[in-house]
């Protein structure tokens, strides 16, 4: 007789439709990791913006949207930014636009508010699930 070596044909289905079944569960887990991922990092990028933000409205003899635009930063590696506000109310807005991101957060925008009496506020248009206790969703 001869003793044959190697995996029967069934054996190899069977590890085909297990390694399947895995990957039916992993890969939406692994777009909501990167999701919230592009999201946090965002929120990062735009809370990094709010001393020099600041520094522009204390001083109170300039346009805080010089405190980002005008240092030639308008987008980085995970947004667009936009600055607004006005030194006289002490009211403003930067904003981060989400670039190369997965699609479920894809062009979201991240938005740090600031009012004179009540300091930053944050909020984004990202799903809850995708976004930070600190800057919730929609």
């Amino acid at each position: 007789m001869n003793n044959q070596k190697g995996f029967t044909l069934i054996e190899l289905l069977i590890v085909v439709a297990i390694i399947g079944i895995l990957a039916t569960f992993a890969l939406p887990a692994y777009t909501k990791y990167q999701a919230r991922a592009k999201v946090t990092a965002g929120i990062a990028e735009v809370s990094a913006l709010k001393v020099a933000y600041e520094d522009v409205m204390n001083a109170g003899s300039a346009d805080p949207t010089l405190a980002v635009v005008g240092g030639g930063l308008t987008a980085t590696q995970n947004c667009t930014l936009g600055v607004t506000g006005t030194v006289a109310s002490g009211a403003g807005t930067i904003t981060c636009t989400l670039l190369n991101a997965p699609a479920p957060v894809l062009g979201k925008v991240i938005t740090l508010t600031r009012s004179a009496t009540t300091g930053w506020t944050c909020a984004t248009t990202a799903l809850a699930m995708y976004s930070t206790p600190s800057c919730p969703g929609a």
